[in-house]
C-alpha cells in the first residue's frame, strides 16, 4: 500500500509555479547520520555521483567531507534510488542532512512511492523525521515528509495554500 496517493499530494507537487526544487531536510545530525546515508546508498546499490566542483570522486567517508576546510567548495552526491529520481545531497554542515529534488521526477503514483520508499529508508536509517519544505521555505512550509512515529511518509500540510 502506497503512503501517499497522488490526487491527495499533487497540488503540492505541481512544478509549473516555477519553484522546482524542494529542499529534503533531516535535523539534528552528525557525521555519524551522514555516514549512515552514505552507506545506505552503496548498500542499496542505488547509483550514485560524487561531485567536488565539476569533478567526479570516488565517494569518501562522510567525516572526511565534513572536515573540509571553510573555504573549500561544498561537494554534492548525487543519488539515483531510481532512473527517474534523483536526490542531490549537499554536505554543507554535519547538524543537518539536506538535499533537493526535482519536482518534475515526483510526477505521478509511481515515482510519488519511489520517493516515498526513498525518504522512507533515510527515514528509517536514522530513526528520524524527513521533511521536504517548498523550495526556500525551510522551517516555513512543510510539505511531506517521513514520520518516524508513524513510520510512513504523510502529508504535512492539509489543504491547499489560498489564491
Amino acid at each position: 500500500m502506497a503512503d501517499l496517493r497522488w490526487g491527495d499530494v499533487a497540488y503540492m507537487l505541481d512544478p509549473s509555479d516555477g519553484a522546482t526544487l524542494p529542499d529534503v531536510v533531516v535535523d539534528g545530525t552528525t557525521a555519524a547520520d551522514w555516514q549512515a546515508v552514505l552507506d545506505l546508498v552503496v548498500e542499496r546499490g542505488w547509483a550514485y555521483e560524487y561531485r567536488a566542483g565539476d569533478v567526479a570522486l570516488p565517494l569518501p567517508a562522510a567525516e572526511a567531507v565534513l572536515a573540509r576546510p571553510d573555504d573549500a567548495e561544498c561537494p554534492n552526491l548525487l543519488v539515483w534510488p531510481t532512473a527517474d529520481l534523483c536526490a542531490i545531497f549537499r554536505f554543507y554542515a554535519a547538524e543537518t542532512i539536506d538535499f533537493d529534488v526535482s519536482l518534475w521526477d515526483l510526477q505521478g503514483q509511481e515515482r510519488l512511492e519511489a520517493f516515498c520508499g526513498f525518504l522512507a529508508a533515510v527515514g528509517r536509517r536514522l530513526g528520524k523525521a524527513v521533511v521536504m519544505y517548498a523550495e526556500g521555505g525551510y522551517d516555513a512550509f512543510p510539505m511531506i515528509g517521513f514520520d518516524a512515529a508513524a513510520d510512513g511518509v504523510v502529508v504535512m500540510r492539509e489543504e491547499p495554500p489560498a489564491l
